[in-house]
């Protein structure tokens, strides 16, 4: 749906939660921000440009929030629905954009140097939906200008934390914020409302960072990947529950190394036991407790 003038909101199902990519149109420029899986050019994205009575080559730039499966995933096929779209995204994440085996590695592989990790049939729903290597054809950075037409603009934040290049679009006029996964409060849900997958972010301190950035621009309209559209007061709602999350993590981080545990496995499970369950992908919790072990330690 159009959220706000120019602005849309193409949603679809994630298994069990919801998905959510945004096209903002311009007389002189449309831009597309994630692509999601690699099959959701065809399921819903080539669908809702139709329905606009556009086709995915009337889109001029494909911004890619972060290096994750569900947000550049569909890169590959969108491109070869679309050859003449560029692919921009933050430098910090560009390797891991562009390279499957990149970001196998790095962003989902990590946890085996500390002997654990996601099972085998995640890693290869992981493989098939990145969706093959994919050009990225430039970066961006913060507080770069997209001039959409002769009277409209969308800034780019650089949003850090959940990954180093994580970015979003921030359009002053309506005081819109589309953030995609820059906080990600207790965790993603369901549809239903069941908390399902903990907040990945791999530095804490950036992410407040970002959180308390957000909530300084007070944005009328806060868009995100996974959760629904957050209007005025529950926008700064979702941004203090965000901040509030991440240092709940510490707390409990600081509490649990204090009685001598320090293996990160077993202080990410204490983690999930105090402020979970999450049933799925618990291990991406352990992101912010490597952090806060890291800076435990370079503190002593």
């Amino acid at each position: 749906m159009e959220v706000a003038p120019g602005i849309h909101r193409i949603e679809s199902d994630l298994g069990p939660r919801m998905m959510a990519q945004y096209l903002l149109r311009g007389d002189d420029l449309t831009v597309l921000v994630d692509t999601g899986l690699r099959d959701t050019p065809d399921r819903a994205i080539a669908p809702y440009l139709r329905g606009l009575g556009l086709a995915p080559a009337d889109v001029d730039l494909v911004l890619v929030s972060h290096a994750d499966v569900d947000h550049c995933g569909g890169n590959r096929r969108f491109l070869e629905l679309a050859p003449q779209a560029r692919v921009l995204v933050h430098a910090d994440d560009r390797d891991w954009v562009a390279s499957n085996d990149a970001m196998m590695r790095g962003n989902y592989l990590w946890y085996r140097d500390y002997g654990f990790g996601p099972d085998e049939e995640s890693v290869a729903w992981i493989s098939e939906h990145l969706g093959g290597d994919a050009p990225v054809h430039g970066t961006v950075r913060d507080g770069e200008v997209m001039r959409l037409g002769a009277q409209r603009q969308v800034e780019v934040l650089h949003l850090p934390g959940h990954t180093p290049g994580h970015v979003g679009l921030w359009e002053p006029d309506g005081r819109v914020a589309v953030i995609v996964d820059a906080a990600l409060e207790r965790g993603v849900y369901d549809r239903a409302g069941t908390l399902l997958i903990p907040p990945r972010i791999y530095d804490v301190q950036a992410y407040r960072s970002t959180l308390r950035r957000l909530l300084d621009l007070r944005p009328r309209l806060l868009l995100t990947a996974h959760y629904p559209v957050f209007e005025g007061p529950a926008a700064l709602a979702f941004l203090e529950r965000s901040l509030a999350h991440a240092d709940a993590v510490e707390n409990v981080v600081r509490e649990v190394v204090g009685a001598g545990e320090e293996d990160l496995w077993a202080v990410t499970r204490a983690v999930d036991a105090r402020l979970g369950p999450y049933p799925e992908f618990t291990i991406e919790l352990a992101a912010a407790v490597r952090w806060h072990l890291e800076h435990t330690a370079a503190a002593r």
